[in-house]
Order: structure tokens, then sequence, then C-alpha cells
């Protein structure tokens, strides 16, 4: 069974026991009797929605039921919203801005490159001089700068650079990341550290190593590689990378909770992804290929329910019978960036899977 193979059934899995029409988004947990679990409105985990959705559609070169989705769960997200985008948090609206991007660039639909940039205008209001600089967490805290608000921001920027008209944004990217490198990568080893100033007194969260921050710094690193043609960011993404698999490697990929977290070891293998797209392309070695393709299969042997088709917060055990959104996204996003390198001729099936 093909790695695309598995993606379509991870797909459908959400949409089969995910999808609620009545609200126009997915419900945050299941089982959700009638909807009755949506009390709170996770919007940063509907913009990874949104990114799985543009991932099938890539897949399936452009089958009508992701375009149909992208344009309810548009709808859906912005009315639940207040009947706009923009809300408190910065990190949350770089995500929601990266993902409309991926969208437009997909669906070629102008609402959502002009969403896109609406909140890119409202995200750069929070870089202030606090701490030397970077985009701050909240609106109500712009003291506190952490790693999730500047890597996405960063990646966001890098892309937006790409539009016409857009060669300004580079700036930004470089300017973001620059801060990002200086103050939350541990010089010795490259591993990313959460934030910093969380408490006003400019302590760095050491001690907070989530996979999510190793994520996002790659993805901004290739993307400023991307842009630029510098190896010195590449070089930067492989030693985060190495670092990542240093913390992570032999253990397997951590189970972060069922809350955000359940979103983070996706995040990480998006950009991973990403990176190895770069470093194959430069002749490099297959390790990380090799990782992501290891940390799937041993998730879909294990931890896939047989009879719903979803995932949980860990790779390595069958999911509770209470699944989260944000859990099974992440194995969504594993198994699409495997379809994407299976087409690349960059990972082979295993026979005996």
């Amino acid at each position: 069974m093909s790695w695309n193979d598995r993606a379509k059934d991870a797909q459908q899995a959400l949409d089969r026991e995910m999808w609620n029409p009545a609200i126009r988004m997915y419900n945050i947990e299941t089982p959700c009797p009638e909807g009755a679990c949506n009390t709170i409105f996770h919007y940063w985990w509907m913009a990874h929605a949104v990114d799985a959705l543009v991932d099938g559609w890539h897949r399936t070169n452009g089958d009508s039921l992701y375009g149909q989705r992208l344009a309810e769960l548009f709808e859906g997200i912005r009315e639940k919203n207040g009947g706009a985008y923009p809300n408190l948090l910065y990190d949350d609206m770089a995500w929601m801005a990266l993902a409309w991007l991926r969208a437009f660039e997909a669906t070629g639909e102008a609402k959502y490159r002009d969403t896109a940039l609406l909140l890119w205008t409202d995200i750069k209001t929070g870089w202030n001089d606090t701490m030397g600089g970077g985009i701050a967490w909240h609106k109500e805290q712009p003291g506190y700068k952490n790693a999730p608000a500047n890597g996405p921001a960063a990646i966001l920027a890098a892309r937006l650079s790409r539009l016409p008209g857009g060669a300004s944004e580079l700036k930004w990217a470089q300017a973001i990341y620059g801060w990002l490198r200086a103050n939350l990568v541990d010089p010795a080893t490259g591993f990313v550290w959460d934030g910093m100033n969380r408490q006003g007194d400019g302590g760095i969260d050491k001690d907070w190593r989530f996979t999510y921050c190793q994520g996002v710094l790659i993805g901004a690193a290739v993307e400023l590689y991307r842009a630029t043609g510098d190896a010195a960011y590449l070089a930067d993404a492989s030693r985060t990378a190495r670092a990542a698999f240093a913390e992570w490697g032999a253990a397997g990929l951590p189970d972060e909770g069922d809350g955000d977290g359940g979103l983070f070891k996706g995040i990480l293998v998006r950009y991973l992804t990403e990176l190895v797209f770069e470093e194959r392309a430069a002749g490099g070695d297959s390790r990380l290929a090799d990782w992501l393709t290891g940390s799937a299969a041993t998730m879909w042997v294990r931890a896939r329910d047989p009879m719903r088709g979803l995932f949980g917060t860990s790779w390595a055990r069958m999911p509770a019978e209470r699944v989260t959104l944000s859990a099974h996204l992440s194995g969504v996003f594993l198994l699409e960036r495997l379809a994407v390198l299976e087409r690349r001729g960059l990972v082979a099936v295993a026979a005996s899977m």
C-alpha cells in the first residue's frame, strides 16, 4: 500500500469522522455528539486543517472535494471569528496566513491571498524593541517573544516575497529569522528553545523542548535559502534537524498531548520534508527521509485505529476512544508528506508494510 493510498485513507477519516457541515468547520474531537464538543474555538487548529486540505488538493491534482471544503472552511472560520480573520495571537494569525497563502497558490482564489495579506499586515505590528526585536506572541503580552510566533512569521514573509510586488517582505523574513536565531537557538547544538521574557524577567524557557520549535526554525531557514541562495540558511536548517534527531531519533517522536501539542509533531515533519527536498537535491544523505519513513511505518502499524482510521497523540500505540483534531492532523501531515517524497522518488514503500 503506497504512501499516497495511506494519505488518502487518513484524509477520508478526517472528513468522515470530524467534518461538521452545520458549522462549516471540523469538530475539535471525536466522538462529538451533535457537535457538543465545540465549546472552544481552536483558530490555529483550523489553520492547519486548511493546510491538510491543500495537501490533499495537491496529491489529487485538484479533487473538487478539497476545493469545496476549503471554500466552506474559509467561511466557517471567518464566521466563528466574529466575521473577520485577525485575532489577538500573532502565532495563530501567522499559521492562518500561511495556510490561506498555500490555498491561493493551489487554487488561484484571490480571496485566500487577500486574507493572507490582511493577516500579514496585522502580524507586522507585533514587532517591537523589547528583547531586541522579534514578533510578540500576544497583543496583550507584547514583551513575550517566542519561536512559535517568529518561526512561522519568517516562513510567511519569505513566501510572500515571491508574490508580485512582494520583494520587500524578504527583509522582514531576514530580520525576524535573524532575531530568532540570535536569541532562541542553542549556539552549541542548534536546538531551538521555546521563548523568552514570558515572566517579564528576560529569562529563556530552555526546558520547554518541543518538536514544534525545531520545525519552524527549519522551515524558516529553508525558505530563506530558497529566497536568497545563501547556503548558510540551509546549514542552519540541517543543524537544527540533526539536533532534533539527536533528541528524538532513537526513542521516536514524543507524545506531546492532545491539546495544542497534538499538532507539534505534524509541524516538525512538514518542514523536515522541505529540508529533505533541498538536502537530497544537493546530494545529501537519506537519514532524515529514513526518519520520516520509519516514523510513518510505526504509526501506520501501531497507532492507526482500524475502525475509524484515526491517529492519536502517540505514534507508537492505538488512540483512545477520544481523538482530537490536532492529533489526527499531525498523522495526516506525516502521510501526506511521505506521499510527496514518494512521488518525487525520494522514498519507497517496504514490501512488508
